[in-house]
């Protein structure tokens, strides 16, 4: 078995969609990133690819690259999840925090869980998308940004 932690946080911006959990919110603003900036999304990656010992979301999908502009951030969830089974591993569970002001992500977790289950293969009682505000203090909580939080467990096949 092996343990994986992960954290993104991107700045939320005008003319911007926001996409969560592969899920598109209907809210004013979105999230700035190369990708699509799926701020929970990339914490689960970064998770998986550290329980692996396989590096960080940045050295697989380099934002320096043109290919990543815009993506789809379920695709680099998939793409993951092959590099975890070419290796001999599966995902046991996930859990993850959503580290957010506004909106209330509560109507869309259920979908989120789907949406992460699906990419990666496994069933959706394996996978925690938990939503936290910040009670309005620091960049979450004035509303500037978004982070997420995710852990995991890995097990060989």
């Amino acid at each position: 078995m092996r343990s994986g932690i992960g954290y993104d946080v991107h700045r939320l911006a005008e003319n911007r969609k926001l996409i969560v959990g592969g899920v598109d919110i209907p809210f004013e603003k979105g999230l700035l990133g190369h990708s699509d900036a799926d701020v929970l999304v990339h914490a689960v990656i970064d998770a998986l690819l550290g329980a692996a010992a396989l590096g960080d979301i940045g050295s697989h999908f380099p934002d320096t690259d043109v290919a990543f502009l815009n993506v789809d951030s379920m695709k680099l969830l998939v793409h993951t999840g092959g590099l975890l089974a070419q290796r001999g591993y599966r995902v046991v569970n996930i859990d993850s925090v959503i580290v957010a002001q506004k909106p209330k992500m509560a109507p869309y977790i259920a979908l989120m869980r789907q949406n992460i289950a699906q990419a990666l293969g496994i069933s959706i009682d394996d996978v925690s998308v938990k939503a936290k505000t910040e009670e309005g203090l620091g960049f979450t909580g004035t509303g500037e940004g978004m982070a997420a939080h995710a852990v995991c467990l890995l097990a060989a096949v």
